[in-house]
């Protein structure tokens, strides 16, 4: 190829195929201005590694409840109770942005709605919901690739919280509320896909949501307006967006991503700050 062919030539945003640089619209996939700069920018911030997604996040969640215990130091927080050992105090908690009915509607800190997915209640409450995703992402990594997990998860945690706002429910953390969307996501695509293995996650999957579900009823001070919610939102956003086999991946599926990756950094270097500024 010689370069002028290749200085001519792109690698198109929405099908990654190679192409003119001149065309109006991808012959291939019939985006739009495939040369355009901004697409080209959001092609090349695109994540390509689930695992280390995954760890990525995992380590942010240990990161804010290191946080979390290191502002307010109680004595509390050595309790030796499975439920309370290494708990965060109120006051660190509502400084990094817990969220409910009373911070959302009565403090209007609609940021919290975002920030509590990556606070817990204590060493138990994170383990289990890390152990969790551990093992739920990938499978929702697989089916519906990285993009379209990025905003089930961040856009579910989003309005499991707030469907819990609305039913009254004044503080409340953790990421389970958008660990319940994959959950959500995952028996959409079970039912929808059908056949064998469809009926396998589904099946699979619906012991997850039932085992939630009775959690909630047999352990007090579980938010489940928050896992119905998630849930909830995980079945819509999985209808929305659309699984592998189902609709192919888009160009503004990376748009959303991207836009959910810079809220969730933005607020939750707001969390921090808010921490630090208590600590001080």
């Amino acid at each position: 190829m010689s370069s002028n062919t290749h200085k001519n030539s792109l690698l198109c945003p929405g099908c990654r195929k190679l192409i003119s640089r001149s065309v109006p619209v991808c012959p291939l996939c019939g985006m739009k201005n495939p040369a355009s700069r901004f697409k080209n920018a959001v092609m090349f911030a695109r994540f390509s590694n689930p695992d280390q997604l995954v760890t990525t996040l995992i380590s942010v969640n240990i990161v804010m409840f290191i946080l979390s215990i290191v502002i307010d130091p109680r004595l509390g927080s050595l309790n030796f109770s499975p439920f309370h050992f290494l708990s965060p105090s109120n006051q660190s908690l509502s400084a990094l942005g817990w969220t409910g009915a009373y911070p959302v509607f009565y403090l209007h800190r609609w940021w919290s709605l975002l920030a509590a997915n990556y606070l817990h209640g204590g060493l138990l409450h994170i383990v289990f919901n890390m152990l969790a995703i551990r093992q739920l992402a990938p499978l929702v990594f697989r089916e519906f690739g990285i993009n379209r997990t990025i905003v089930i998860y961040t856009l579910g945690g989003v309005a499991g919280f707030f469907l819990s706002s609305l039913a009254g429910v004044r503080f409340t953390i953790g990421a389970s509320a958008a660990l319940c969307s994959l959950i959500g996501a995952l028996l959409y695509y079970g039912k929808s896909r059908g056949g064998v293995y469809g009926q396998t996650i589904y099946s699979q999957i619906g012991g997850w949501a039932i085992g939630i579900g009775l959690l909630g009823f047999l352990v007090p001070g579980i938010n489940n307006w928050g896992h119905g919610g998630g849930m909830l939102a995980g079945l819509v956003l999985g209808y929305l967006l659309g699984y592998k086999e189902k609709k192919r991946e888009r160009f503004s599926h990376r748009v959303l991503a991207m836009s959910c990756l810079v809220a969730t950094s933005a607020v939750l270097l707001w969390s921090a700050l808010n921490g630090v500024l208590f600590l001080l």
